[in-house]
């Protein structure tokens, strides 16, 4: 019920609810890039939607125009943004527009959906999200196949606790000021051609409390097992 309406439901209310209280926020930061940064004040990119399909995702650009390395092209500004989150807001303009929700996997670049799996395709059963379990777990810092994993997660459970859970915990995440950047990056390494989707041995999905503890998962009936221990 709450999967195939409720959540929708959840996104809309969320969504408009969250921009009127925080558009004198995103309007200053909004202004400030503009003056200390210059234009164009929002970054678009395309990226991996629902069922794979691409749409054009929307953030605060943080990063100075040009090539070159993320830690030489982030601005002092964009680094403050990245760290509060505030650099995401727009997305709540893509959340209204159906090609997002409140919490799901993470939107992917366009070109890494080659180098997922079968198992980790999943992850495209739902819209991709402001915030999801791989965020809850440490935001950058969760490597990429236990944050594959992680998405894959999700996807088999979904409910309203579990979401509610879990845009509490990510809240949680940005204020403690975790995970900004994967250790020994500016922001998060590019996703290795032949991720494997999978969690540590001894651990398993307990940040989200309506997953199961059973932590391995495998396909039936042809390649691209999927084994999250």
């Amino acid at each position: 019920m709450y999967e195939r309406g409720g959540k929708r439901l959840l996104d809309l209310g969320g969504a408009a609810l969250l921009l009127l209280l925080l558009a004198p926020l995103w309007g200053i930061a909004a202004l400030l890039v503009l003056a200390m940064d210059g234009r164009p004040v929002l970054f678009r990119q395309r990226r991996l939607g629902r069922h794979a399909q691409p749409f054009t995702l929307l953030k605060l650009r943080s990063m100075r125009p040009g090539t070159g390395e993320d830690a030489a092209r982030l601005s002092p500004l964009g680094r403050a943004l990245r760290a509060s989150a505030i650099d995401e807001l727009p997305q709540l303009l893509n959340v209204l527009r159906g090609e997002m929700s409140l919490v799901g996997p993470r939107p992917l670049p366009l070109g890494y959906h080659a180098r997922l799996g079968p198992c980790q395709r999943r992850r495209f059963a739902v819209r991709p999200g402001l915030c999801g379990l791989a965020q809850a777990a440490g935001r950058n810092a969760v490597a990429w196949p236990r944050r594959l994993a992680l998405d894959v997660c999700y996807v088999r459970r979904i409910s309203l606790a579990g979401d509610l859970g879990l845009m509490l915990r990510c809240c949680g995440v940005v204020l403690r000021g975790q995970g900004v950047a994967a250790p020994g990056h500016a922001t998060m390494p590019p996703l290795p051609s032949a991720a494997r989707a999978s969690l540590p041995a001894g651990q398993n999905a307990s940040v989200f409390p309506d997953i199961s503890h059973q932590a391995t998962d495998r396909t039936r009936g042809g390649a691209g097992g999927c084994n999250f221990v």
